[in-house]
């Protein structure tokens, strides 16, 4: 898919091109991770071709919690980054009519401009809004804005590209 076919979908009727929520059943038919690597609990809205808003609860719970840190539990960087990455594959295979499949891989290509303003901790609820910024030759760009209590706490540019398996 290029950009002049996902200019075309926004053409489209809005009514068509707008979603408005997806729940966890949803998303597991959009995405291929699955515990202890999925990160979106729930998706606010999409407008195809454009922008998600999408929710991770954070939990006392996570796996990586005991390790990082056990006296001040702090979610890692690379963790909400790969959140924000999620909903972009959420927001392209919506956009594109597909879904995840065993002889593909959406991979990440490149972060650029990552930043972490404030640690996320237990109990947060980290608001993930990702736009596409660009497609390209079949890289997909999209900029990303992590919130917890409509502060941000990180944001970045991320490229992801969809490649076969061979």
């Amino acid at each position: 898919m290029d950009l002049a076919q996902v200019k075309q979908i926004r053409k489209n009727d809005m009514s068509e091109n707008a979603v408005t929520s997806m729940d966890i059943h949803q998303i597991l038919e959009h995405l291929p991770h699955r515990y202890p690597f999925m990160l979106i609990d729930r998706v606010l809205s999409i407008e195809l071709g454009k922008e998600i808003v999408a929710i991770k609860n954070v939990s006392m719970n996570e796996p990586y919690f005991p390790g990082h840190f056990p006296y001040h539990p702090v979610m890692p960087g690379v963790l909400i980054v790969e959140a924000m990455a999620q909903a972009a594959a959420i927001l392209s295979f919506k956009t594109m009519g597909a879904k995840p499949s065993s002889d593909a891989v959406y991979y990440f290509a490149g972060i650029d401009s990552a930043r972490f303003k404030k640690p996320v901790s237990p109990g947060d609820q980290l608001i993930l809004k990702v736009s596409i910024d660009r497609i390209l030759r079949g890289i997909w760009k999209y900029k990303g804005v992590a919130l917890v209590d409509d502060q941000v706490v990180a944001e970045a540019e991320m490229m992801c590209i969809l490649k076969e398996i061979e």
